[in-house]
C-alpha cells in the first residue's frame, strides 16, 4: 500500500510540471441502467451526438452503462467491454490493442495502422496506438457506440466508438464523494474516491484519484529451470484527476479536466503459440531478458459552452495529452537455446496530441434542429534518438558487442493531422416521423520525418508523406411510433486513412489506403409492461472496402509489405439488447450474430518464407500464394452473448443484500486472413463469469466480487508469434463509504 500512495504523489508531480490546455463534453447523470428502488428500466441518455438524447429514440447502436454498472459488472479497464456489449471484440497485446466492433477495427499491430474504434475521454479523442489500459474510475457513464460514426466521431470511427464521461463537478453541492479500498488475491491492494469541492455559488471543483498495485499472474522461469531475475509483471498503477467547474453566468459555463496517469505494468510476459499445443500453461513461461511496460501521460480538456439569447449554443472543446510509453520485451528465454544472440525488443516512444473542435449547437425544440461544427487535431510520435537504445528488435545480450545480422532498428518522428468539417440537420415530420442527414468532411496528412533505420545492417531513410481525404455521411428515417416504439433505417459510411510502408531496400515503398466502409442498417426499439422491459434490436449489412492487412512483399515475398483488400469485404449481423426490472429482480441481455466473409484475395504469408511472386487481384493461387477468397475479417467472432442478473434482499433497518451474476461469451475468432491454425492464428472461444455480493448499510457498502470466477485461461491476442494471456481469476473485497 505504501508504493500505491508514493504513486499519487508521483502523478501530482507529473500533472502539475505539464501545462495544457484541453476539452470536455458534458457528462450526463445517470445511475445504473436498472433502478431497482423504482421498479422499471431508468431512462439512458447518449452524448454522440454532441446532445443530450434519449438512447431509446436515437437511432444509434449502443450499450450505455453508468459508473455503477461498470462496478456491479467487473469492468475496471477498456478489454473487459468485449464481455458486457455485443459485437466487440478486443485483443489485447500488452502496449496496445486491436478493438473490433463487427469485425472492423484494426487488424495489425503496427503503429502506422490507425486504430478503427476511437475512444473520447471527456469530449476528446485519445491516442490512437498506444495508452489504451487507462483505468476507469469516478465514471459518469460509458457509451460503447457500434457502426461507422463517421459524421460525429470522423476518421479512425469506422467500425465504431467508446465515449467516456467522468464526474463533473456539482456547483451548489456540497463535499460529498466516494472512498473505496479493496483487497484480493495476488496480494491486490487499492483504493480510489472522489470528493466534490463547492467554492461559491458559481464554481465548483472535484478530485478523484485512483491507485492499485498487484502481483504478477505469470510463474516464470529462465530456461534452464533456474529463477527469474526480471519483472514478472508486477503491476503499480496510480491516477489523479482534478476537475474545475465555472458558471458566471446561465448563459456561460466553463470546465476544465486534468488527469495524470502513471501505469507500471512491469511487463506484458507472453509464450510462444507452439506452447499451446504442448499443454503448457499460459501463465507457465520461460524468459531470460529483462521486461518493462511502463505508460505515464497527461490530459488536459477545456469545455467552453456559450448559449446565445435565442437558445443557439456556441461551443469550444479543445484537448492536449502528452505520454511517454516505454516497453522492453524478451525475445530469447522463449526460444532457448537458439538463437543465441537475440535478447530483447525495447521501445521508448512520446505522443503529443493537441485537438480543437468548434460546434454551433441549435435549441432541441421546433421541428428543426442542427448542429455544424470544425475540428482540428496534430499528433506527434517521436522515435528518438539514439535509435540502438529507443526501439530495436532484437537487441544482443550484454557483452555482445556484434549487433545480429537481423537486428532493426528505427528512430524520427511520425507527425499526422486532421482538419474536418462536419454538421447535421434533423426534420420532425407529421406522424412522429423524422429525418436525419449529416456528414464530414476529412483532409488528413501523415509522413515519417528526418527518419533512419536500420535493416538486415543496410542504412535506410525514412521521409514519406501521404496525404487522403474523405467525405462520409449519415442519412436516417426514423418513427416515433408511439411512446414505447421507436424504429428507424439508415445508411451511413465510415473512414479510416492510410499509412506509410517502411523502406526494405528496394526502394521508395507504396503507402497503404484508406479504409472506408458503407454501413446499411435498420432497428426497432420498445419498452413493455409499463417500462419494466426495454429492448433494442437491429440488422446491420456493411460493405467493408481495403482492408488494411500486412502480407508478404508481392513482388519479392521475404518482407512484410502492408497493401489494401483489392475487394470488399461482406459483413453482416443482427444485434439485440434487454435491459428488464421486475421488483427487486434486476436483468441485462446482450447478444449479437455476425457473419464475415473476404473477396477474392490473394496472398502470401509473412511469416512463411516464400521467393514467389503473388499478386493480390490475379494470384495465381500457389503454395505459397493463397487464396483468401470466403476468409473471415480478423476478430470478427460469429457469435457474442452476455446476460447479467441481480437480486436485491432486503434487511432489517434498512440494509440490503445483492447478489450478482454476469456472463460473458465470445465464440472463436481468427488473429490472421490466413487461418492457420498451426501457425496459432485460430484464438479460441472465451466464457468469463462475474460475480459479486453486496452488502449496503447505511453510508457503506462492503463487496466480495470475483472477476472470471470459471478462471478459463484463454489466449487474448496473438502477435509476433507469442501467446498474450487474458487475466486469470480475481477475488477479494471492497469497502466503499460515501458522504
Amino acid at each position: 500500500m505504501r508504493r500505491t500512495l508514493s504513486l499519487s504523489t508521483s502523478i501530482l508531480a507529473f500533472v502539475c510540471c505539464s501545462a495544457a490546455q484541453a476539452q470536455t463534453t458534458p457528462t450526463a447523470t445517470q445511475s445504473s441502467s436498472a433502478n431497482v428502488s423504482s421498479g422499471s428500466v431508468e431512462e439512458v441518455v447518449v452524448t454522440a451526438e454532441r446532445r443530450t438524447t434519449n438512447l431509446q429514440k436515437t437511432p444509434i447502436a449502443a450499450t450505455v452503462l453508468s459508473g455503477a454498472a461498470l462496478t456491479e459488472k467487473g469492468v475496471m479497464v477498456v478489454d473487459q467491454l468485449q464481455f458486457i456489449a455485443p459485437s466487440v471484440a478486443i485483443d489485447n497485446f500488452g502496449q496496445g490493442i486491436d478493438f473490433d466492433i463487427r469485425g472492423i477495427g484494426k487488424g495489425e499491430h503496427n503503429s502506422q495502422t490507425t486504430p478503427g474504434v476511437i475512444t473520447y475521454r471527456d469530449g476528446v479523442p485519445t491516442f490512437p496506438g498506444y495508452f489504451t489500459e487507462e483505468p476507469y474510475f469516478d465514471i459518469g457513464e460509458v457509451e460503447v457506440l457500434r457502426g461507422p460514426q463517421g459524421t460525429f466521431a470522423g476518421q479512425n470511427a469506422i467500425g465504431g466508438a467508446v465515449i467516456v464521461n467522468t464526474n463533473n463537478p456539482v456547483i451548489g453541492g456540497g463535499y460529498d464523494g466516494y472512498a473505496l479500498v479493496q483487497a484480493g488475491n495476488y496480494y491486490d491492494a487499492g483504493t480510489q474516491g472522489a470528493v466534490n469541492l463547492p467554492i461559491d455559488d458559481t464554481m465548483a471543483g472535484r478530485i478523484a484519484f485512483y491507485g492499485e498495485e498487484r502481483s504478477s499472474f505469470y510463474d516464470i522461469t529462465r530456461p534452464d529451470g533456474s529463477k527469474y531475475s526480471g519483472n514478472p509483471g508486477d503491476a503499480r498503477w496510480g491516477a489523479l484527476r482534478g476537475s474545475l467547474l465555472w458558471q458566471p453566468t446561465q448563459a456561460l459555463t466553463i470546465l476544465f479536466k486534468i488527469d495524470g496517469d502513471v501505469l507500471d505494468s512491469g511487463g506484458y510476459p507472453a509464450d510462444p503459440f507452439q506452447d499451446r499445443f504442448k499443454g503448457i500453461d499460459l501463465f507457465h513461461i520461460t524468459a531470460l531478458a529483462g521486461q518493462q511496460a511502463q505508460d505515464d501521460f497527461m490530459r488536459s480538456t477545456l469545455k467552453i459552452d456559450y448559449v446565445l439569447p435565442d437558445g443557439i449554443t456556441l461551443q469550444s472543446v479543445s484537448g492536449y495529452q502528452y505520454g511517454v510509453t516505454d516497453y522492453k520485451a524478451d525475445l530469447y528465454g522463449p526460444y532457448y537455446p537458439v538463437p543465441l544472440y537475440d535478447w530483447t525488443f525495447v521501445d521508448s516512444v512520446n505522443e503529443t496530441i493537441w485537438t480543437e473542435e468548434l460546434n454551433v449547437i441549435s435549441p432541441d425544440t421546433g421541428w428543426f434542429t442542427w448542429i455544424l461544427g470544425g475540428f482540428a487535431d496534430s499528433d506527434l510520435t517521436l522515435f528518438p534518438g539514439p535509435a540502438s537504445k529507443n526501439f530495436v528488435i532484437n537487441q544482443p545480450a550484454p557483452g555482445n558487442t556484434s549487433p545480429p545480422f537481423d537486428q532493426y532498428i528505427l528512430q524520427g518522428s511520425n507527425p499526422v493531422t486532421d482538419l474536418s468539417a462536419f454538421g447535421q440537420a434533423t426534420f420532425k415530420l407529421p406522424s412522429g416521423f423524422e429525418i436525419q442527414l449529416g456528414g464530414r468532411y476529412s483532409a488528413t496528412t501523415t509522413e515519417n520525418k528526418n527518419g533512419y533505420i536500420l535493416q538486415y545492417g543496410v542504412p535506410l531513410a525514412l521521409n514519406q508523406r501521404i496525404s487522403a481525404n474523405n467525405f462520409s455521411y449519415k442519412a436516417t428515417l426514423g418513427w416515433n411510433v408511439d411512446d414505447d416504439n421507436y424504429v428507424y433505417g439508415f445508411i451511413a459510411t465510415g473512414f479510416k486513412p492510410g499509412g506509410l510502408n517502411v523502406p526494405v531496400g528496394l526502394g521508395t515503398p507504396a503507402p497503404f489506403g484508406p479504409e472506408t466502409v458503407i454501413n446499411y442498417e435498420a432497428g426497432w426499439k420498445s419498452s413493455f409492461f409499463d417500462g419494466h422491459l426495454r429492448t433494442a434490436i437491429d440488422g446491420y449489412y456493411n460493405n467493408f472496402k481495403d482492408f488494411q492487412v500486412i502480407i508478404g512483399y508481392p513482388a519479392i515475398p521475404v518482407f512484410g509489405f502492408e497493401v489494401n483488400d483489392p475487394r470488399p469485404s461482406k459483413i453482416y449481423g443482427f444485434e439485440g439488447d434487454t435491459q428488464a426490472v421486475f421488483g427487486a429482480f434486476s436483468l441485462d441481455l446482450g447478444v449479437g450474430l455476425m457473419h464475415s466473409s473476404l473477396g477474392t484475395f490473394y496472398a502470401t504469408d509473412p511469416r512463411i518464407v516464400a521467393f514467389t511472386a503473388c499478386n493480390p487481384t490475379t494470384g495465381p493461387a500457389s503454395p505459397s500464394c493463397i487464396d483468401l477468397s470466403g476468409h473471415q475479417q480478423t476478430y470478427a467472432p460469429n457469435f457474442t452473448f452476455n446476460i447479467g442478473a441481480q437480486y436485491k434482499i432486503d434487511l432489517d433497518d434498512g440494509d440490503t443484500l445483492t447478489p450478482r451474476v454476469n456472463y460473458g461469451h465470445e465464440s472463436a475468432q481468427w488473429a490472421t486472413l490466413f487461418e492457420n491454425p498451426a501457425l496459432g492464428d485460430r484464438l479460441w472461444k472465451r466464457n468469463i463469469v462475474n460475480a459479486q455480493l453486496a452488502w449496503n448499510h447505511g453510508e457503506y457498502v462492503v463487496t466480495l466480487y470475483s472477476t472470471n470466477l470459471n478462471d478459463q485461461h484463454y489466449v487474448g491476442a496473438l502477435n509476433s508469434g507469442l501467446d498474450f494471456a487474458g487475466p486469470p481469476r480475481q477475488y477479494g473485497i471492497r469497502l466503499t463509504k460515501t458522504f
